[in-house]
């Protein structure tokens, strides 16, 4: 080989890495709030305010490390999303010793009256402030979703902040007393009070979302059902026209999120929510 292809196939392959590391995915980046939250993002944070997603699962790294739990995530990033997500109570760094971890952790606080609710919300709010006031996040296009128990804190987040514009929820828990976990703490006071259907008053006429299999017995196919007949009820009490999207489908697996639902989930983000390049009438 003489001098010029040498370097020829050498530009070649200088050419070919750099095509690939630019094609390559976002990683998962960790940041703090100045109050000492710590939240993730996929990707950098941005240097405009851009519309955004957060998305709740697991811990933070495992949630946007993941395709399968950034859910629609993946299809919003390309549209312009900031995607971000927090670790959920008993999860990675929110597993607070020796309270067992998981749902077992939230069943335990429970006992202990230790509102993990409120406590994840509280995380939220906080990192939701920082984004807009750091001039990440355009606080018109807000968004949040989750599997599963993370389905259940995002659809328990759209009810405490107004500034969600829409919730997506993914095989979702509604009612804590169907969990194994939680079965024998069904009278529990805040086992109770913690009840999605709680809630249907303040999501009454906003745009939410839920999926689930017709055969989700670990978290419940009928206790979804109730949760968006319930929110549907709330809305048409006040005279509010119902925007509640709720998807049974057949799903022989059980608790899993049915396939094809991120496409429909991010088609639906993008009319509710949008961009600021193409967003629903205001």
């Amino acid at each position: 080989m003489n001098k010029f292809s040498k370097r020829l196939c050498q530009g070649m392959a200088i050419l070919l890495m750099a095509s690939t590391l630019s094609a390559a995915e976002p990683t998962v980046e960790l940041h703090k709030t100045k109050a000492g939250t710590e939240f993730a993002t996929w990707g950098p944070l941005p240097d405009q305010p851009k519309p955004t997603l957060f998305i709740l699962a697991g811990t933070m790294e495992s949630t946007l490390g993941s395709p399968y739990f950034r859910q629609c995530g993946n299809q919003l990033a390309k549209a312009g999303y900031l995607l971000v997500s927090v670790d959920i109570p008993c999860h990675g760094k929110q597993h607070r010793p020796p309270e067992p971890t998981g749902l077992s952790g939230w069943a335990y606080r429970c006992e202990q009256g230790d509102d993990f609710v409120a406590d994840n919300n509280g995380r939220l709010s906080q990192v939701l402030d920082e984004l807009i006031a750091g001039g990440q996040t355009d606080a018109d296009y807000v968004g949040v979703c989750g599997t599963s128990r993370g389905g259940y804190l995002a659809l328990q987040y759209a009810a405490h902040d107004p500034r969600v514009k829409g919730v997506a929820a993914f095989a979702p828990v509604t009612d804590l007393t169907v969990l194994n976990e939680f079965k024998s703490r069904a009278k529990n006071e805040m086992v109770q009070s913690l009840s999605m259907i709680q809630n249907s008053q303040k999501l009454a006429g906003r745009p939410v979302w839920i999926v689930i299999g017709d055969r989700d017995e670990r978290v419940g196919t009928d206790a979804a059902i109730e949760l968006a007949r319930s929110i549907t009820h709330a809305g048409l009490e006040k005279g509010q026209q119902s925007q509640v999207d709720l998807h049974v489908i057949a799903e022989p697996k059980g608790h899993t999120v049915p396939k094809g639902s991120t496409d429909v989930a991010a088609k639906w983000f993008l009319k509710q929510v949008g961009t600021p390049d193409s967003s629903p009438a205001k």
